[in-house]
């Protein structure tokens, strides 16, 4: 399962004081603890600061280097911010995220070809958020389409089907699980990923209702999640999961998160 740590996000109040603040030590301590806790890639959005997104991310993506060896993954609908941010970027990236929007594909291919990047590939296009299963699957068909033709490894390939919040449309994580195993099953070696805390929102105790739709979503085939690493019940649902679903061979990773502790 391949995580993208997501609490480096200018929409959370403490990273917007401290991005504002310019509190280089404060976001370290986000980067460092969200890669000890099992990230794979730092996310980074500076997207609350119109005006000034570029300059922010570009601070963000050097802080977070200065903290972790881990890859990033800039977080922007906006191809500007983007650019400026691929060029003070060190090593393998991931953009999140390009979208069949005309404006918004023709910024941000260019940017995934040149610096051969993975990309995130919302469900999403001039006619706005996909709803139902197939037109999630749809859109994928066509975001694959596109992104191969022009170059674009399906390895590097992440659909996220989008989640609405369960509180609004309570087939909202049904039709997101649907799309995930029909893509899975179109597109052999294209990923499947999500921002799993948009299908909470607006309800108690989310935790609860986070952990238990990323093990429903793994079971149709999730393999990448935008999640907060440090959250110690999400994590271990998690590795079970994993070894429920057969990912995780001889129950080594399960056995091993429990002697360090990560169980419990």
């Amino acid at each position: 399962m391949l995580i993208v740590a997501e609490r480096i996000n200018s929409s959370r109040k403490a990273i917007n004081e401290a991005i504002k603040a310019q509190d280089a030590d404060f976001i370290r301590a986000e980067a460092k603890a969200q890669a000890e806790a099992g990230a794979d890639y730092i996310d980074v959005n500076a997207g609350s600061f119109v005006g000034q997104e570029a300059e922010y991310l570009c601070w963000l993506v050097a802080v977070a280097q200065s903290a972790t060896e881990l890859p990033l993954c800039l977080d922007s609908p906006d191809p500007a911010a983007i650019a400026a941010a691929l060029e003070v970027v060190k090593g393998p990236v991931m953009l999140n995220s390009i979208t069949l929007e005309k404006q918004r594909l023709a910024g941000m291919l260019p940017l995934v070809k040149k610096y051969r990047t993975k990309i995130v590939a919302l469900c999403q296009s001039e006619k706005g958020m996909a709803n139902t299963v197939s037109e999630k699957v749809g859109i994928a068909r066509q975001m694959v389409a596109v992104l191969t033709k022009e170059g674009v490894a399906l390895d590097d390939i992440y659909i996220d089907p989008l989640i609405y919040p369960i509180a609004t449309d309570t087939q909202s994580a049904v039709a997101a699980m649907g799309a995930i195993s029909e893509i899975g099953q179109l597109f052999p070696g294209v990923h499947t990923i999500c921002g799993l805390t948009n299908v909470s929102f607006g309800l108690p105790v989310r935790k609860l209702i986070n952990r238990t739709f990323l093990v429903a979503a793994m079971a149709h085939g999730l393999d990448s999640a935008i999640i907060d690493p440090t959250d110690r019940e999400l994590m271990a649902s998690l590795v079970a999961a994993e070894t429920i679903l057969d990912r995780d061979k001889f129950c080594v990773g399960y056995i091993t998160a429990y002697r360090e502790g990560k169980l419990s």
